[in-house]
């Protein structure tokens, strides 16, 4: 194994390979995989490589999620976000909730929260690229597989997958008359309904229809002692409906039609006030899981639309696939930012919990939303020992945000309407890609795979900030319009071999490189009153770059029902785009550092030792470091005024370049720190045992999940981080070939961990789920 791995993988990096490479001689032991075993764990078909393969044979870190375990963690409402650290690697977080994940695969991810931010991670759904964050948070329903692919992607799913792509793949027609429904009801008056139905029309035409309804009341009480409200936060009503037409006139051509719809009406995340301590690590007494105070308004609204056609004819040789689709959508979304009521320069009895220094409110909206693609694409058929594809892609959006600070004191710089700051942003973008694969079989046992992708990328930007007379100048003052302007290409590409040593061990190494295109920010609602046209709160991330190595071992023993996967990985992400958020202006500023560095690895297992029981678990380890000695930003925008000077309101535990002043945040340096939202363990495991009882199965189903410890931003202090996060979810019930009876639990040990933080006005945290129940029954014909 070590004689086909990079040179220029350090020995830390591969520490997960090399152990794989010991444990090989192990699993060579066993008894040889039987693909009929009845017993045993089957195949895991996925299409990371565009066409259908056992996960077994493919040379890439791939991690997959049954249907069982997405019913699991999705019995009790759940959006996206619940597949976070459900496989090795991956974080999906969001301070908007429902409306707007963000991604991290290996550390790399962005915590940007403006509506045209750049993510390093790509969400692939049937094929088509989800660029936006409110497309990214499609639900996730009547799905054939979910497949979590780490590393740079950039020959075949292109720009802005340097960390990797999630990809969703919904159940497409059939020709039998079949479908399934399930319902369930569970804490907070939740109810989550899923249902499919697969029409046969006759001379080669079917049809499926799918869809998800899910809703929940409000749970967390708002105490303001002005306007008290029972129940009036976290509530939702979401429905998604997705309908497809498969025509096949003949055996050699096929054409697939699909429409999807999505309709969220919500309320936005919970922003709570001084829930972190100055000097003290983890929640605080003022955290009151069903309690917040608040004075601003609190709303969420998402509609997304999607028209999309796949077709595919076979000339022998090759086949041709063409995917068009477009996408559109808008939303709004306001929340309460600083997370309490009032401000410090009235009475105390009139202001908290805690220091609240001035009130925050704010609304961000996608009035209007389209996004194009375009991708064709040749594909040699089954046949020789070479195999390959080659394409062109093409992306188009054009994408407007508003923005809209709001007064809820009736000070006097209350405008009329609230609205005392209003920003709109446009930006219109174009990709375009040539890219080329072959996979080459040398041998029976060695094969090589190679591709190469040319990639061009253009962004023209707009921005325009007013503010009502009202307001006073020397806190903000009109910047008038400001254009940006990025373009780029680059050349992306990865080269991997396999050599099978028996029938039941893969051995692979693959080097790669990915890129993301360069963006532009400007959610000016705070810049400094002073700016200048140079300094004019709109930044710039230039392209970024990565080289990933990466080399592993899959395996199958005990006849077919044991799976080990191992790898371990090295990358050096150049020119990182990176984003500071929050700050004393609550603004996102893009910043590029010379280099981030990651190495690990990544495990999953799955053991079937009897037919009864089924175990999983996996593990991943994850080491990040920011290497650019002149690189800083402003830690702990929020500061103290009831001091002078002015002292930060949270503890930086980096070296202090520029110390705290009134009215100023102290500028720390970074070098040397991990990525926010990048924990170095993630670990999870399952078991399931079942009891045959007349036509069916007593089961039970158990899923854990852990990660370790998270800083919130760039910058690390005492308070803006959390240690550890442990959920736990239980699922007993009774099962037959048609229908399906359980009652479940969610966060079975009700852990209360904070997932991220605002650090501009005061110590403002947001939390994890709550733990939830309920009882679910489904059927299937």
């Amino acid at each position: 194994m070590r004689r086909i791995l990079p040179s220029a993988i350090s020995h830390t990096a591969v520490v997960g390979a090399l152990l794989a490479g010991s444990m090989s001689q192990a699993v060579a032991a066993q008894d040889e995989t039987s693909a009929d075993n009845p017993d045993g764990l089957g195949v895991i078909v996925v299409t990371a490589q565009r066409r259908e393969q056992d996960q077994q044979d493919v040379p890439l870190s791939i991690s997959t999620l049954s249907d069982e375990r997405l019913a699991a963690i999705g019995a009790g409402g759940q959006d996206i976000r619940a597949l976070s650290a459900r496989v090795p690697s991956l974080v999906v977080e969001s301070s908007f909730g429902r409306t707007f994940p963000r991604f991290y695969i290996r550390g790399l991810g962005n915590t940007d929260f403006d509506f045209n931010a750049s993510q390093p991670v790509s969400v692939v759904y049937d094929d088509v690229v989800l660029e936006n964050p409110i497309l990214k948070g499609f639900p996730i329903f009547d799905l054939e597989r979910v497949e979590v692919l780490r590393g740079p992607q950039g020959t075949l799913f292109g720009r802005n997958t340097p960390a990797g792509v999630v990809k969703f793949d919904s159940v497409k027609p059939k020709d039998d008359l079949s479908g399934y429904g399930r319902v369930s009801y569970g804490r907070f008056n939740a109810v989550n309904a899923e249902a499919a139905i697969n029409l046969p029309l006759g001379d080669g035409v079917s049809a499926r229809v799918s869809g998800l309804y899910q809703r929940q009341d409000g749970w967390v009480d708002n105490i303001n002692p002005s306007a008290p409200e029972n129940n009036a936060f976290e509530g939702y009503d979401e429905f998604a409906a997705r309908l497809q037409l498969l025509i096949a006139p003949t055996d050699d051509t096929e054409l697939l039609l699909t429409g999807q719809y999505r309709n969220l009406d919500g309320t936005a995340r919970v922003f709570r006030a001084n829930v972190f301590t100055r000097g003290q690590e983890g929640l605080n007494a003022n955290f009151q899981r069903d309690q917040v105070a608040v004075d601003g308004q609190n709303e969420q609204k998402v509609k997304t639309y999607n028209l999309a056609g796949r077709l595919s004819h076979d000339f022998g040789p090759v086949s041709l696939i063409s995917v068009t689709s477009y996408w559109t959508g808008n939303a709004t979304s306001v929340g309460d930012v600083d997370g309490g009521f009032g401000a410090n320069f009235l009475p105390p009895a009139l202001f908290g919990p805690g220091n609240i220094p001035f009130t925050a409110e704010t609304r961000d909206s996608v009035p209007k939303l389209s996004q194009f693609t375009q991708e064709l694409r040749l594909e040699s058929n089954d046949g020789g020992p070479l195999s390959y594809q080659a394409g062109i892609f093409y992306f188009d959006e054009r994408l407007r945000i508003e923005s809209e600070n709001y007064s809820t004191l009736g000070d006097p710089f209350n405008a009329p309407g609230g609205i005392n700051i209003f920003v709109s942003q446009r930006q219109d973008s174009e990709a375009f890609g040539i890219f080329g694969s072959l996979t080459y079989a040398l041998t029976d046992q060695l094969s090589v795979t190679g591709g190469l992708r040319y990639n061009n990328d253009e962004r023209d930007y707009f921005v325009a900030r007013t503010r009502d007379s009202q307001f006073p100048g020397f806190l903000q003052n009109p910047l008038g319009n400001v254009s940006r302007s990025v373009s780029d290409d680059n050349i992306t590409w990865d080269a991997s071999i396999t050599y099978a040593a028996t029938d039941d061990i893969n051995l692979y190494a693959r080097v790669a490189k990915g890129y993301r295109a360069p963006s532009i920010q400007g959610r000016i609602l705070f810049p400094p009153a002073t700016a200048t046209p140079l300094e004019d709160g709109v930044t710039v991330g230039q392209s970024e770059t990565i080289l990933s190595y990466e080399a592993g071992v899959k395996t199958t023993f005990l006849d077919g029902r044991g799976r080990f996967n191992i790898n371990g990985f090295l990358y050096n992400l150049d020119n990182a785009q990176l984003t500071a958020v929050g700050g004393g202006i609550n603004a996102n500023r893009l910043i590029n550092a010379d280099n981030v560095r990651g190495y690990g690895f990544e495990m999953d297992a799955e053991l079937k030792p009897i037919p009864e029981l089924l175990l999983s678990v996996s593990l991943s380890y994850n080491n990040t470091e920011i290497q650019d000695t002149g690189l800083t930003t402003a830690a702990c925008g929020a500061t103290r005024v009831d001091t002078f000077p002015n002292v930060s309101l949270c503890t930086p535990l980096d070296p202090i370049v520029v110390a705290a002043a009134p009215f100023s945040a102290a500028i720390v340096s970074i070098d040397g720190n991990s990525l926010p939202q990048a924990p170095r363990w993630i670990a999870n495991w399952t078991a399931r045992y079942s009891i045959p009882v007349g036509d069916g199965e007593i089961y039970a189903f158990t899923d854990w999940s852990y990660r370790s410890k998270i800083n919130f931003f760039l910058y690390e202090s005492v308070e803006f981080q959390d240690q550890r996060q442990l959920e736990g979810g239980l699922r007993l019930g009774y099962k037959t070939d048609s229908f399906d009876v359980a009652g479940f639990v969610r966060n079975i040990t009700n852990d209360q961990s904070a997932v991220g933080a605002i650090d501009f006005n005061n110590l403002t945290g947001f939390v994890n789920e709550p733990r939830i129940w309920g009882v679910e029954a489904g059927f299937r014909f």
